[in-house]
């Protein structure tokens, strides 16, 4: 049974969340502060996802957040807050989280935004999610510039050095590399690469390519291979 991490203060609201899904079938457990969720988050084995508030006692979600980051812990993280401000939802996708949901929120978006990114991240069946597409065939590697993608190991190798990439980070690498070149719209990598029908957080494809810029260009202020496309989306250039 896959386990998720709840780190939420409000008593009442993490006994919510819990029972929505313990219902979906997950198995749940409650951090109610951010020292808490850093301790519970570096358990081996780590949970499956956490779902993750940013006003907490003691340390702050942003900051749990960027230490598990830092560590290197790619466990996904699912930022779900009362902040609704685009400052702040674009803060928490740069510094690692793979989505960002605002209070209130529907139970059902929130267990469907939960399979999205188990499916991604794990692969495996989950009690929610879509028969998955047959996988696509990849070659052992891709190649552009001085990167190196390995898609069977989900390496990536910039210079010779490895580079760690969260989850979702490669699987967006990964969808870009696969077009060759073509464009692909905000909406089209969402729905392949987060599994998300519905509109959701505008930002978070920028997010992520800002991450990936900032991890493989030289200089990501004037990248050469993952290139903006002028009001519709992103591209990969060898």
């Amino acid at each position: 049974m896959t386990s998720i991490l709840v780190v939420e203060d409000n008593e009442d609201l993490a006994f919510g969340l819990a029972t929505a899904l313990e219902t979906g079938g997950y198995e749940i457990e409650i951090a109610s502060t951010g020292e808490q969720a850093l301790s519970r988050a570096r358990t081996v084995p780590p949970p499956g996802l956490i779902i993750l508030d940013l006003m907490l006692p003691g340390l702050s979600g942003f900051r749990v957040l960027r230490e598990l980051r830092d560590e290197g812990n790619l466990t996904p993280v699912l930022i779900l807050t009362a902040r609704a401000a685009e400052a702040d939802k674009v803060q928490g996708l740069r510094i690692g989280a793979d989505d960002y949901m605002t209070k209130p929120f529907g139970v059902l978006e929130l267990l469907a935004r939960v399979d999205a990114l188990l499916r991604r991240t794990s692969g495996s069946y989950l009690p929610h999610a879509a028969t998955p597409a047959a996988p696509e065939v990849d070659p052992p590697r891709y190649r552009f510039g001085v990167v190196e993608v390995e898609p069977a190991t989900r390496e990536v190798r910039r210079r010779g050095k490895p580079v760690p990439l969260a989850p979702m980070e490669f699987d967006l690498l990964l969808a870009l590399l696969r077009r060759r070149g073509a464009a692909a719209q905000r909406q089209e990598l969402l729905r392949e690469v987060w599994g998300y029908e519905a509109s959701v957080v505008s930002r978070t494809v920028d997010a992520h390519i800002a991450n990936l810029r900032e991890k493989l260009e030289d200089d990501p202020t004037a990248p050469r291979h993952i290139l903006t496309v002028r009001k519709l989306g992103y591209r990969l250039q060898s």
